[in-house]
Protein backbone atom coordinates (compact mmCIF):
# COMPACT_ATOMS: atom_id res chain seq x y z
CA UNK A 1 0.00 0.00 0.00
CA UNK A 2 1.38 3.74 -0.99
CA UNK A 3 2.67 5.55 2.27
CA UNK A 4 -0.09 8.18 1.88
CA UNK A 5 -3.27 6.03 1.24
CA UNK A 6 -5.91 8.21 2.82
CA UNK A 7 -9.97 7.99 4.10
CA UNK A 8 -11.68 10.76 3.19
CA UNK A 9 -15.22 11.71 5.05
CA UNK A 10 -17.06 14.15 4.06
CA UNK A 11 -19.36 14.90 6.52
CA UNK A 12 -21.47 18.06 4.87
CA UNK A 13 -20.41 20.21 7.72
CA UNK A 14 -18.32 23.93 7.02
CA UNK A 15 -17.60 24.55 3.47
CA UNK A 16 -16.34 21.23 2.42
CA UNK A 17 -17.30 19.17 5.49
CA UNK A 18 -13.76 16.97 4.40
CA UNK A 19 -12.56 14.93 7.10
CA UNK A 20 -8.98 13.53 5.74
CA UNK A 21 -8.00 10.53 7.39
CA UNK A 22 -4.23 9.03 7.22
CA UNK A 23 -4.20 5.12 6.69
CA UNK A 24 -2.15 3.40 9.03
CA UNK A 25 -1.85 -0.34 7.55
CA UNK A 26 1.87 -0.52 9.29
CA UNK A 27 -0.50 -0.33 12.94
CA UNK A 28 -3.37 -2.12 11.82
CA UNK A 29 -3.24 -4.22 8.20
CA UNK A 30 -6.39 -6.14 8.70
CA UNK A 31 -8.12 -3.31 9.97
CA UNK A 32 -7.14 -1.02 7.53
CA UNK A 33 -8.05 -3.56 4.64
CA UNK A 34 -11.34 -3.94 5.97
CA UNK A 35 -11.94 0.22 5.76
CA UNK A 36 -11.03 0.27 2.85
CA UNK A 37 -12.94 -2.71 1.18
CA UNK A 38 -16.06 -1.02 3.16
CA UNK A 39 -15.49 2.41 2.02
CA UNK A 40 -14.82 1.59 -1.83
CA UNK A 41 -18.39 -0.60 -1.33
CA UNK A 42 -19.97 2.85 -0.40
CA UNK A 43 -20.64 0.64 3.23
CA UNK A 44 -19.76 3.94 5.06
CA UNK A 45 -21.96 6.60 2.12
CA UNK A 46 -25.38 8.09 4.58
CA UNK A 47 -24.08 6.49 7.89
CA UNK A 48 -24.51 8.69 10.64
CA UNK A 49 -22.38 9.35 13.78
CA UNK A 50 -24.79 7.90 16.34
CA UNK A 51 -22.37 8.46 19.20
CA UNK A 52 -20.77 11.59 20.06
CA UNK A 53 -19.19 12.29 23.38
CA UNK A 54 -18.18 16.11 24.01
CA UNK A 55 -13.94 15.51 25.12
CA UNK A 56 -14.36 12.32 24.50
CA UNK A 57 -15.18 10.65 20.77
CA UNK A 58 -17.45 10.60 18.07
CA UNK A 59 -18.23 7.14 16.46
CA UNK A 60 -19.97 5.94 13.55
CA UNK A 61 -19.91 3.68 10.94
CA UNK A 62 -22.91 1.50 11.52
CA UNK A 63 -23.80 0.83 8.05
CA UNK A 64 -26.16 -1.96 9.01
CA UNK A 65 -28.19 -0.95 11.16
CA UNK A 66 -27.13 2.90 11.32
CA UNK A 67 -27.94 2.85 15.24
CA UNK A 68 -25.03 1.86 16.63
CA UNK A 69 -26.26 -1.69 17.07
CA UNK A 70 -24.81 -3.34 13.85
CA UNK A 71 -22.12 -3.61 11.19
CA UNK A 72 -21.17 -5.16 8.28
CA UNK A 73 -22.15 -8.33 6.81
CA UNK A 74 -18.43 -9.22 7.09
CA UNK A 75 -16.82 -11.54 9.78
CA UNK A 76 -15.32 -9.36 12.89
CA UNK A 77 -11.73 -8.82 12.41
CA UNK A 78 -8.96 -10.22 14.89
CA UNK A 79 -7.81 -7.15 17.64
CA UNK A 80 -4.44 -5.66 16.30
CA UNK A 81 -3.71 -3.64 19.53
CA UNK A 82 -1.06 -1.57 18.95
CA UNK A 83 1.07 1.16 20.74
CA UNK A 84 -0.18 4.15 19.10
CA UNK A 85 -1.98 6.30 21.45
CA UNK A 86 -5.27 7.56 21.83
CA UNK A 87 -4.93 11.49 21.13
CA UNK A 88 -6.76 14.20 19.02
CA UNK A 89 -7.60 12.90 16.27
CA UNK A 90 -6.92 8.97 16.46
CA UNK A 91 -9.28 7.11 14.71
CA UNK A 92 -9.80 3.40 16.13
CA UNK A 93 -12.21 1.02 15.89
CA UNK A 94 -14.99 0.23 18.20
CA UNK A 95 -15.81 -3.03 19.49
CA UNK A 96 -17.93 -4.97 22.08
CA UNK A 97 -15.74 -6.70 25.64
CA UNK A 98 -14.90 -9.10 22.99
CA UNK A 99 -11.37 -8.34 21.58
CA UNK A 100 -12.26 -9.83 18.42
CA UNK A 101 -15.23 -8.42 17.84
CA UNK A 102 -14.77 -5.20 15.86
CA UNK A 103 -16.20 -4.98 12.25
CA UNK A 104 -17.14 -1.96 10.87
CA UNK A 105 -17.35 1.12 13.43
CA UNK A 106 -15.08 3.22 14.67
CA UNK A 107 -14.24 6.32 16.86
CA UNK A 108 -12.51 9.57 16.44
CA UNK A 109 -11.19 10.97 19.49
CA UNK A 110 -11.85 14.66 20.37
CA UNK A 111 -9.73 14.76 23.23
CA UNK A 112 -6.87 12.54 24.60
CA UNK A 113 -8.24 9.03 25.59
CA UNK A 114 -5.52 7.12 26.66
CA UNK A 115 -7.11 5.08 28.98
CA UNK A 116 -8.07 2.77 25.54
CA UNK A 117 -4.12 2.39 24.64
CA UNK A 118 -3.54 -1.07 23.73
CA UNK A 119 -6.74 -2.04 24.23
CA UNK A 120 -8.45 -0.61 20.81
CA UNK A 121 -6.67 -0.69 17.13
CA UNK A 122 -6.08 2.44 16.31
CA UNK A 123 -6.13 2.53 12.70
CA UNK A 124 -5.33 6.19 11.60
CA UNK A 125 -4.90 9.62 12.05
CA UNK A 126 -6.95 12.75 11.19
CA UNK A 127 -4.76 14.48 8.95
CA UNK A 128 -7.30 17.77 8.17
CA UNK A 129 -10.48 19.05 8.95
CA UNK A 130 -10.88 18.09 12.40
CA UNK A 131 -13.07 20.80 12.95
CA UNK A 132 -15.75 18.76 10.87
CA UNK A 133 -15.96 16.46 13.32
CA UNK A 134 -15.71 19.06 16.28
CA UNK A 135 -18.87 20.08 14.70
CA UNK A 136 -20.69 17.17 14.81
CA UNK A 137 -23.81 17.05 17.01
CA UNK A 138 -23.56 15.65 20.04
CA UNK A 139 -25.95 13.03 22.15
CA UNK A 140 -25.94 9.14 22.29
CA UNK A 141 -27.75 9.20 19.59
CA UNK A 142 -28.09 13.24 18.52
CA UNK A 143 -31.57 14.20 17.72
CA UNK A 144 -30.38 15.17 14.23
CA UNK A 145 -27.41 13.14 13.78
CA UNK A 146 -24.17 14.47 11.31
CA UNK A 147 -23.52 11.79 8.67
CA UNK A 148 -20.77 10.57 6.47
CA UNK A 149 -22.14 12.27 3.18
CA UNK A 150 -19.21 9.66 1.28
CA UNK A 151 -16.24 7.76 1.95
CA UNK A 152 -13.36 7.89 -0.34
CA UNK A 153 -9.88 6.32 -0.64
CA UNK A 154 -6.79 7.72 -2.35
Amino acid sequence: MADTLTLTLDTGNGETGDVVIKLRPDLAPGHVARITELAQEGFYDGVPFHRVIPGFMAQGGDGGNGDGTGGSTKPDLKAEFNAEPHVRGTCSMARTSVPDSANSQFFICFDDATFLDRQYTVWGQVESGMEHVDALPKGEPPRNPGKIVKATVG
